[in-house]
């Protein structure tokens, strides 16, 4: 067995950024057919919760423990967001340029890119195209102040809770990760001609609109012979 080298060149890795923002409302089939540019997305912070362990004794040993099923949970940060994440966001329009808070929430689904990076390329190394399904989000807190010799931009933010949906062959999850630097290049390019739209038209317009497939669709283009 060789002997384990550390921080050889290339192999130091890291993740960073946050881009290319997709929103896909859920219809009433389960599918995300139809997704929106998220404009001004500022972070996600992923929150994982649930895996805890609870002991069980026997013989005056640790007889063995169980763990409690895991959720998905985020923290969405933006300088703003599509109309159509309203929808799902507690509001209604019950004519054009008027809002009304307070009304059923929907759910949805969104698609962002994080770089990763090493020291040889920097930034520029690859990326990661993080799926998340199921979501819903809770009233976020807006925070309106003067204009001052300071003046920033108010932040919205909003946090996720997710429902776990069916994967053939694995337990249900709301979440899927898929490395650029590890995935086929013509897959991973059908894969996001899907996520964000086929523009072939000779004026940008998109032939096929960005559509969110289900995890199992995923898997099955990403690992097609």
């Amino acid at each position: 067995m060789p002997k384990l080298v550390w921080d050889q060149t290339g192999d130091r890795m890291f993740e960073t950024g946050v881009e290319k923002g997709v929103f896909y409302a859920r219809d009433a089939s389960g599918a995300y057919p139809l997704g929106v540019a998220w404009n001004g997305l500022v972070g996600v912070t992923e929150s994982p919760s649930g895996a805890e362990a609870t002991p069980f004794y026997a013989d005056n040993i640790k007889y063995l423990e169980l763990r409690s099923a895991e959720e998905f949970g985020a923290t969405v940060e933006a300088y703003t967001y599509p109309d159509e994440f309203a929808l799902v966001d507690g509001s209604a329009a019950p004519a054009v340029g008027v809002k009304i808070g307070q009304q059923s929430r929907g759910v949805f689904g969104l698609c962002y890119k994080t770089q990763i990076g090493n020291d040889v390329d920097g930034q520029d190394h690859g990326y990661n195209l993080h799926l998340i399904y199921g979501a819903t989000a809770s009233p976020s807190e807006k925070s309106y102040q003067t204009i001052n010799e300071s003046p920033e931009a108010i932040t919205f933010s909003w946090e996720l809770t997710t429902q776990a949906i069916a994967i053939d062959g694995f337990k249900p999850s709301a979440t899927l990760i898929i490395d650029s630097t590890k995935v086929d290049v013509t897959k991973l390019a059908a894969l996001e001609a899907l996520l964000y739209g086929d523009a072939t038209e000779p004026n940008g317009d998109a032939t096929e609109p960005a559509s969110l497939p289900l995890p199992d669709a995923v898997i099955s283009l990403i690992s097609a012979v």
